[in-house]
């Protein structure tokens, strides 16, 4: 079954092969997206969100058949995402909220208005009978968790833990007042009590909270910040992260420095914790910051969590009780979208390994035995696989699957591998161009100091002649560009814009630039670069003259764009090396790094400063587009939503002001009350379309008036 999955896969790229021609960024654009997969415990239900087109709306599926249903009528694209999105164990309750922007940096949970309505809506939470039926507002709130016995939602409200019943509208009441931003809540598996995590300015602590007639009790406080508490199988017991709280005496800034944490046993009986595990002080052993973090869990038995410490975001075991770690996850690859088994016996997640070569720009399923660590790819193949949850008691795997060609969908594979069933396919619009995309290839060059650099090239290669190119640089950055559609909603939609480029007879080269994951951590982690220096720079600059070398591309016609650290990547290129790019669309990029940084540098409020306050402060400047302005003579298109909640609009205001001084070519789009990640359909293609029509008038050469 396996190889009957890879030879379909492979079929249908020399297929689309012999499929082009035009089409439209609007069809390229109109896929539903899933996202928020998830399940039932022990069941076959699953459910999930398909944002299509801005049109936001629950679906769920049941086994065996699995034919997608959908459960909610929002049918206006209006800017409000469903997020936190969990079925009650019995299977009766899908859970969601509506409402807000849990993808930003800051006030995730404050509404998002991009319709510029004069009442703005709100953040709720809502529950629906997965049979079907009408909605019911459980009410204002964020981060909903279903008590195992499933009759009760816990939620965060106002800094504090709240409870509602299910199905019952307006019945929330407030569980305690505590100081501090009370979050995190976690319900005991015999559902009596309910941790919660308490941050108070420069340390945070694990409460428990057993009833409305009992003091909360604190699991073992210490100068330190503790968070993700997770219960032992008999409830009896945590498990948690402990790192130190703020203070002591400042560390340098452009040196990098160890981040210190360790994994912390609380139990209720004695009301003692005690270390089980304490991270390498090394820089690999730094606290890990790919997706999930620690991804701390309480296995059978065991206690499974995520380290960087060998190199790799890899998954480690070790005893209940404590001991010698056990690796699980041997090999130069990561491991993301982390999920346990109900049973505790398995771990699944989305890995880049595989048997093929170009599968560490890729993504499968991969499961391994948390008692015996033998590790198996559950997707192989030329596919992008992600978001594993295992349901079925056991016998299945739901997860989320795409291709160079068909976009994503959730999916359904059996637990030893097969066959992959994808769900929904009659939803994706009939004028969807999946024959007419290219499949792009990997590439691999040097960097400008002789750094391995991959990239992810898009092109149509019936086109012939020399092409204009475009270096397209992701945001992040810690994030990879893979060989098919992106797991990412932002990404996949700079994966259908570069599809569309290639399309138009551009020459499409996505950078997987040092700063970046997939790559192990000294790639993700090196030294010199953001604040500390940019060097990150070099790869793009290495990238534009790769490119421009290439016999098909015009080397008077490379242009470049991107968007969040891309932009600010892109305004470095034009700033830098207008020599190189003739032309670029900078998207929300930041531009000024030592705003909300010299300060804290050189005046903290305290008398010691780092020891290399005034150096950093130089470093920052010198890493910022701002800084060589002066060089900048390419035409410039600059994008900026003005709710944008992890780049400031201000950084896009000022870099407006100087190149209009200095006379640079540019223009403007401004996305009024929209955010980093244009919630709105609408302005996304606004967005695409604008940027490739910018790039298309500087770039493409005219014959007759036309293109």
């Amino acid at each position: 079954m396996k190889l009957f999955l890879s030879l379909s896969y492979s079929l249908l790229i020399v297929f689309s092969a012999f499929a082009q021609g035009n089409f439209t960024m609007e069809a390229v654009k109109s896929y539903p997206f899933p996202g928020g997969l998830t399940a039932a415990s022990n069941t076959n239900k699953i459910a999930w969100v398909f944002n299509h087109e801005g049109k936001r709306n629950i679906y769920v599926a049941e086994g065996p058949d699995f034919a997608a249903k959908k459960l909610t009528d929002y049918n206006q694209d209006d800017g409000q995402e469903l997020t936190s999105v969990s079925v009650s164990a019995d299977g009766n309750w899908v859970v969601y909220l509506r409402g807000g922007e849990h993808g930003s940096n800051w006030d995730d949970e404050v509404t998002m208005n991009p319709q510029s309505l004069p009442e703005p809506p709100k953040v709720q939470i809502w529950s629906v009978p997965f049979a079907g039926g009408e909605p019911v507002l459980i009410g204002e709130g964020a981060s909903p968790v279903i008590s195992p016995d499933s009759k009760t939602i816990a939620y965060v409200k106002d800094k504090q833990v709240w409870s509602s019943p299910i199905g019952e509208a307006g019945k929330g009441t407030k569980l305690f007042t505590m100081r501090g931003s009370n979050s995190s809540p976690v319900w005991s598996p015999d559902g009596e009590k309910l941790t919660f995590v308490s941050s108070r300015s420069d340390r945070a602590y694990i409460g428990i909270y057993q009833g409305k007639d009992k003091p909360v009790i604190w699991a073992a406080p210490d100068f330190d910040r503790d968070f993700s508490p997770r219960w032992s199988p008999d409830s009896k017991s945590l498990v948690f992260v402990r790192r130190p709280g703020s203070g002591g005496e400042p560390n340098p800034i452009v040196e990098r420095t160890h981040s210190p944490w360790k994994i912390m046993r609380y139990d209720l009986a004695t009301n003692k914790a005690t270390q089980l595990w304490e991270a390498p002080k090394t820089l690999r052993g730094s606290l890990p910051r790919t997706h999930g973090g620690t991804n701390l869990h309480w296995a059978d038995g065991k206690i499974v969590f995520l380290s960087y410490h060998d190199g790799w975001p890899h998954l480690y075991a070790m005893d209940e009780k404590g001991g010698e770690p056990t690796l699980l996850t041997p090999g130069d690859f990561m491991a993301e979208y982390i999920s346990l088994s109900p049973d505790g016996k398995w771990l699944v997640f989305s890995g880049n390994t595989g048997s093929n070569i170009h599968d560490e720009d890729r993504r499968h399923i991969v499961k391994v035995s948390v008692a015996k660590g033998e590790m198996e790819v559950v997707t192989p193949g030329v596919g992008i696989e992600w978001a594993p949850v295992v349901i079925d008691n056991g016998k299945s795997i739901a997860c989320i699957t795409a291709t160079p060609q068909l976009s994503p969908l959730p999916s359904i594979v059996p637990f030893e591998g097969g066959e992959i069933k994808r769900i929904g396919s009659e939803l994706v619009p009939k004028d969807f161009p999946d024959e007419k995309l290219v499949t792009p290839r990997q590439v691999v060059f040097g960097s400008t100091d002789g750094l391995e650099i991959h990239g992810t090239l898009f092109e149509r290669e019936d086109i012939k002649g020399q092409k204009p190119a475009i270096i397209y640089i992701h945001g992040g950055p810690p994030r990879q560009m893979l060989l098919g559609w992106h797991y990412s909603s932002y990404y996949s939609n700079a994966y259908a814009v570069n599809q569309y480029l290639a399309n138009q007879g551009f020459v499409v080269l996505s950078v997987n630039y040092r700063l970046g994951i997939g790559y192990g951590y000294e790639f993700h982690y090196p030294p010199n670069t953001g604040t500390r220096g940019a060097e990150e720079y070099n790869d793009i600059a290495a990238a534009g003259e790769w490119l421009a070398s290439l016999p098909q591309v015009d080397p008077e016609r490379v242009g470049v764009y991107g968007g969040s650290y891309g932009g600010y990547l892109t305004a470095m290129a034009l700033g830098r090396d207008s020599r190189l790019f003739a032309a670029g669309v900078d998207i929300h990029g930041v531009h000024d790094r030592t705003v909300n940084r010299v300060g804290r540098y050189l005046y903290p409020n305290q008398y010691e400063q780092a020891p290399d306050a005034q150096y950093a402060a130089e470093v920052a400047w010198k890493s910022s587009p701002v800084a060589y302005v002066e060089g900048w003579t390419s035409p410039v298109l600059i994008i900026h939503g003005d709710d944008d909640r992890n780049v400031p609009f201000s950084q896009s205001t000022d870099l407006v002001q100087r190149l209009r001084k200095k006379g640079v070519e540019m223009e403007t789009m401004v996305v009024v009350d929209d955010s980093h990640h244009f919630m709105l359909h609408k302005n996304q293609l606004d967005v695409n379309n604008a940027t490739v029509e910018f790039l298309k008038k500087h770039l493409q050469k005219k014959e007759n008036g036309n293109p």
